[in-house]
């Protein structure tokens, strides 16, 4: 996949959200393309220095956590971390951060804070876009 680009919105907030997004985000960077996310409302929870360790699954859906466990799946903090060790862009939106008086120290490190125009400036060539 050299020479793709891969742009995700990350909108929403729950456990299935962060799955869909770094699961995604990191099997598009493994293999080769360049990968950025932009995190707005409740998307920041998933790069949250807190928030992301305790996101919560959808109601109903509880047996899951059972599941992911015996599936051997990473948790969100160990995407979180491959996400980052494959350079994958994370921008965190200045607005939704302003409106919910959020700094930038709350979040993991390494990560941009950028308004919807430096999303559109990094997504504008994507070969592929998706929303999550």
């Amino acid at each position: 996949m050299a020479n793709t680009k891969v742009a995700i919105i990350a909108a929403n907030g729950s456990l299935f959200d962060a799955y869909k997004v770094f699961n995604v985000a990191t099997a598009a960077a493994a293999s080769d393309a360049e990968v950025g996310i932009f995190f707005t409302f409740e998307g920041l929870n998933l790069i949250h220095k807190e928030a992301h360790k305790n996101l919560p699954l959808p109601e109903g859906k509880e047996h899951f956590e059972e599941g992911f466990k015996q599936a051997n799946v990473p948790s969100i903090e160990e995407l979180v971390g491959i996400a980052q060790e494959l350079n994958i862009k994370i921008i965190a939106c200045q607005m939704t951060m302003d409106v919910m008086n959020l700094e930038k120290e709350a979040f993991i490190d390494g990560i941009e804070v950028g308004g919807a125009a430096s999303f559109i400036e990094y997504a504008k060539d994507a070969n592929i876009t998706l929303s999550f």
